[in-house]
């Protein structure tokens, strides 16, 4: 194969430990060669446990070794895009956990770094790269040229979030070091009360938004049409109209074993269904249905995606570094990430105008 693609790892903390860094170790298309890390102990364990030969304080001094291609950043969501920024000016093309950023103006600066670098920035929305999903884009991009289930009548996603984790047993190492005070969370106009839930919000429903948005159409305008959260800044619906069609998400959290996910397109004819597995559940895709309403028999059919026993985070780094290698497009770039920055900084703001 193709020489496989350098790379460091910025931060050392559970994504990074439990699923990227792993990740990299395992496929044959990349190499780790360093990590970069404010707490010097941790850093020190995590690189002897993986194997990782070498070692940095922290992003910029990663930044200056040449052997290095690409970095992969993992840290809280307030501080990872300033860091992706710096990466990118620095020559290196960049891996980032979602969110891109926490706000618009953030947002724009990282995509101003991304174009005066000419390097690229791909954000880590694994969803996009779970095969069920996969498929159900192809299908239902076949069925709405098609026309064959009719129009389309509305979309809803409806995450009542559980158990995420999947009881994911690989090696975690902690050390008595303080975790960094991160900066401000919240965008400038945003009153200090609100920048925990905000923060929490987007979290989590950023991939609610972005998986949406990439069925409906990626390039379509989004308007945020209503909003009705709870005092606890997660719990309600949000209404929004996605290249003309209602799309409604519904969230919260549950204590559940699992992981209650969905997201269901209706057609005037039918209809077509994903349910997401807990997100760290490994080699488990997004499940799919579709309904077909006005056939002689009316079916429901379970379809499973080829070769789909795959993990949607492995993937997605996977894709990262062909993409990197071969200069095709990103399928999650920050060029169209930074439209759910948008999304998700008017959903708060009718929320927040509605608490006032």
């Amino acid at each position: 194969m193709a020489q496989k693609l350098r790379m460091g790892y910025v931060g050392c903390g559970f994504m990074a430990q439990k699923v990227h860094m792993p990740n990299i170790l395992a496929l044959e298309e990349c190499e780790l060669l360093a990590i970069a890390e404010v707490r010097p102990k941790l850093a020190r364990e995590v690189a002897r446990s993986l194997g990782v030969p070498r070692v940095y304080r922290d992003h910029r001094e990663l930044a200056l070794d040449n052997d290095i291609e690409a970095v992969a950043v993992s840290l809280h969501g307030a501080l990872q895009g300033d860091v992706a920024a710096d990466l990118l000016l620095a020559g290196k093309h960049v891996f980032l956990e979602k969110p891109m950023a926490i706000s618009i103006e953030q947002g724009e600066r990282i995509l101003n770094a991304e174009r005066e670098s000419g390097c690229r920035l791909m954000i880590g929305y694994m969803k996009r790269y779970d095969a069920g999903n996969v498929l159900f884009k192809e299908m239902f991009d076949g069925l709405r040229k098609s026309g064959e289930l009719g129009a389309i009548k509305f979309a809803r996603n409806h995450g009542f979030c559980g158990d995420w984790s999947a009881g994911l047993d690989t090696p975690f190492i902690a050390t008595d070091e303080p975790y960094p005070a991160p900066p401000p969370s919240g965008p400038a106009w945003m009153p200090e009360r609100f920048w925990n839930a905000y923060y929490g919000y987007l979290q989590q429903y950023t991939h609610n938004v972005n998986l949406l948005r990439w069925f409906l159409g990626p390039d379509q305008p989004v308007k945020v049409k209503s909003v009705d959260l709870d005092s606890d800044g997660i719990t309600g619906i949000v209404v929004l109209e996605v290249g003309g069609v209602r799309a409604v998400i519904e969230s919260g959290w549950v204590a559940y074993h699992g992981w209650e996910e969905h997201t269901q397109i209706y057609f005037a004819k039918g209809w077509m269904k994903t349910c997401a597995p807990p997100l760290l559940l490994r080699n488990v895709p997004a499940s799919l249905e579709i309904y077909r309403g006005e056939t002689e028999q009316k079916t429901l059919s379970d379809v499973f995606p080829p070769g789909g026993r795959t993990w949607s985070y492995k993937e997605e780094m996977r894709q990262f570094a062909l993409c990197v290698k071969n200069g095709q497009p990103f399928r999650s770039p920050a060029s169209d990430a930074i439209q759910d920055v948008k999304t998700l900084e008017e959903i708060y703001r009718k929320h927040v105008g509605c608490l006032k």
